[in-house]
């Protein structure tokens, strides 16, 4: 079965679309704060038409569900339920840290990620992340087994799971929070890269073996993940 996947991400000030399509990768990336909403939805327009096909082509839709900017989230969550309502597409949701894991992998053969990205408020988006591969009946992929927990936390705490895990050895770490935060500059644990955010490119990697797991939902059960709802607001002046 020649599988044809369209992911797409909005969930920090990158966005980005990537198409699957006969077994090669196509991509559409570029830095859009604040204007997602309107770029997102031509991007998508672009791909598709650069490969002569139509949204009711697809296998499925992917998308980005998290975490991020509570607008950038919400903003992709939306696109992606009306696009797969309208095409009646079943929906992949992928870790935006496990992308950037995946991309350290793709890029670097990376297999120990630490993933910080700034999450502003003196707080980052952070995961640990090992590798481990296996084999299916649908080929050999990377599997991201979390060492810890995606979460926002302060710089501080990041630093403090990872030395209470005695974090040390071939890490590598991607993300804009290591270059954010000066506690997180001074503590590398590992290599920084020069992976800063989130791609979809990388979200196909790990909806592939989601498809054939059948790790998909239904449009109107699509759900976000903002890690830190609540707590913005109870840093908000006046809110409790």
């Amino acid at each position: 079965m020649s599988l044809t996947l369209l992911a797409l991400d909005t969930s920090t000030e990158a966005c980005s679309v990537a198409l699957l399509h006969h077994g090669e990768k196509t991509h559409l990336d570029e830095v859009a704060q604040r204007s997602h909403t309107k770029r997102i939805l031509p991007m998508v327009d672009e791909i598709l038409a650069q490969s002569g096909l139509r949204l009711n082509q697809l296998d499925a839709l992917v998308f980005g569900r998290g975490p991020g900017s509570f607008t950038g989230v919400r903003v992709g969550t939306g696109i992606t339920q009306g696009l797969a309502l309208g095409a009646d597409l079943p929906v992949i949701p992928v870790s935006d840290l496990a992308a950037m894991a995946q991309a350290a992998y793709e890029l670097h053969q990376a297999e120990q990620v630490i993933t910080a990205i700034d999450a502003r408020m003196n707080e980052v988006y952070f995961a640990q992340f090992k590798g481990e591969k296996v084999r299916s009946e649908f080929g050999e992929f990377l599997q991201w087994n979390e060492v810890i927990a995606e979460q926002v936390c302060s710089p501080e705490q990041a630093i403090a799971q990872l030395q209470a895990n005695r974090t040390q050895g071939d890490w590598l770490n991607v993300g804009t929070g290591w270059a954010a935060y000066e506690a997180l500059t001074k503590t590398p644990f590992g290599k920084i890269s020069a992976i800063q955010l989130p791609s979809a490119l990388y979200m196909l990697s790990l909806a592939v073996p989601a498809w054939y797991n059948r790790q998909y939902v239904k449009a109107v059960d699509v759900e976000p993940v903002y890690l830190r709802n609540e707590v913005t607001w109870k840093k908000l002046p006046g809110r409790e």
